[in-house]
């Protein structure tokens, strides 16, 4: 940890609400140095001015707001559902998946403004201190990473909110008092934890839920879309040609209107406790449905099977903040290769919260006809079953013969 003293400008991830409001003020009164905010457009939802509006009257000089929804999308989401990653079987990385670009930025922009650090919000008790360090450190091994959380004493929101009306910080009305779960939330997904769901055996209140309706009240008739490939990546829904961040936003909209994408969860957090979180992935699990429908007719059975081996592994690697290591960049390149043929169109009736694929074609399929029909083929010799029977089976009668004489 470097001595105070020697930080002279720190790059602050900043969103404009109360924890990196005080975070700001906080890093100019104890380390006594400039900061730059950088606020990133991931497709949250909210108006981001504000936030500049804010810095500005803090005194910011160096205000970064980047529309990143694009870069988010592209780079990161689309490679990470190539491999139909998954943690825990269920969750969809959204929030984890966004880490590694806020960090890349980050450094970037330290780099650009001869920072000394970076600074995040992130609390020492969850997983994304872990994400935003790894990563940023990946990309720099020099850069120093301040975590306020890590350091102060203002270990409650009554605290931060003292600091914040002693500096005359701005306080939202609704933070007053506590706030009744923390959201995160970006293109992919939002997550809910805290306070009202800390207890996995109280049920979730319908409130939580922000992005989807109910499925309860979904429409009673059942909506078809369909979603084109290439190489395995999304690339049109209903024909029609969108940007990785305009497809996936229109993904939304139809999970959404349908109640598709909702997880209650309680998963293993990298720093060692379980966790309950609410998730929304709307889109993003259409996107998975419609993925696996593609590559059930143009993935070779091995590289398939190899693949879905391999999945937990990679999902792993994302959700602890690995995003940069080596094994990540190599069963990135092992799935990418997978993909070459993943090409064409898969139909999707959504209908009350389930997604379910219902068609599937591709100029490069493998499934032929001619070899699973019912009816009376010249491709197929059915006898050629018993050579592959028996030589199946030798070792298994090996065994049994064994285990009779010994028993």
């Amino acid at each position: 940890m470097p001595e105070k003293k020697d930080i002279n400008k720190v790059v602050l991830a900043y969103s404009g609400g109360l924890d990196t409001s005080v975070i700001l003020k906080w890093l100019q009164v104890e380390y006594d140095c400039e900061v730059v905010t950088f606020t990133a457009d991931l497709g949250q939802g909210e108006e981001l001015e504000p936030a500049r509006r804010k810095a500005e009257r803090a005194g910011i000089k160096e205000i970064y707001i980047d529309d990143l929804r694009e870069e988010f999308v592209r780079d990161f989401v689309f490679p990470m559902f190539r491999a139909n990653a998954v943690y825990e079987g269920l969750y969809l990385l959204g929030t984890s998946i966004a880490r590694p670009l806020i960090a890349k930025r980050l450094v970037e922009i330290a780099r650009k403004t001869g920072a000394d650090a970076v600074a995040h919000g992130a609390t020492g008790k969850g997983n994304d201190q872990v994400r935003f360090e790894l990563n940023a450190y990946a990309l720099n091994p020099d850069i120093h990473v301040i975590a306020p959380w890590r350091e102060w004493d203002l270990n409650s929101r009554e605290k931060l909110i003292a600091f914040a009306e002693k500096h005359q910080i701005e306080i939202p009305k609704d933070k007053r008092g506590e706030a009744p779960f923390s959201v995160d939330a970006n293109l992919l997904h939002t997550s809910s934890e805290g306070k009202v769901l800390e207890d996995p055996g109280e049920v979730a209140p319908d409130y939580v839920y922000q992005r989807t309706v109910n499925p309860e009240d979904a429409p009673d008739i059942a909506e078809m879309i369909e979603v084109g490939f290439e190489r395995g990546d999304a690339v049109s829904i209903n024909g029609e040609a969108l940007s990785p961040a305009a497809l996936l936003t229109q993904l939304n909209e139809y999970g959404r209107a349908h109640g598709v994408g909702r997880l209650d969860l309680v998963e293993n957090r990298f720093v060692g406790m379980k966790s309950r979180g609410v998730y929304e992935t709307p889109g993003g699990a259409i996107l998975l449905a419609a993925h696996r429908g593609i590559e059930q007719i143009t993935l070779d059975r091995g590289a398939g099977h190899l693949k879905d081996e391999l999945m937990p592994r990679y999902a792993e690697l994302i959700y602890n903040g690995f995003w940069y290591a080596p094994e990540r960049e190599m069963l990135q390149a092992a799935i990418d290769k997978s993909q070459e043929h993943v090409t064409g169109a898969v139909t999707l009736k959504l209908y009350k919260g389930s997604v379910n694929v219902i068609a599937r074609q591709s100029e490069h399929t493998i499934y032929s006809e001619a070899h699973v029909t019912f009816e009376e083929d010249a491709v197929y010799d059915q006898k050629d079953a018993e050579g592959f029977i028996k030589l199946n089976a030798l070792r298994l009668k090996l065994l049994a013969r064994r285990n009779q004489n010994v028993s």
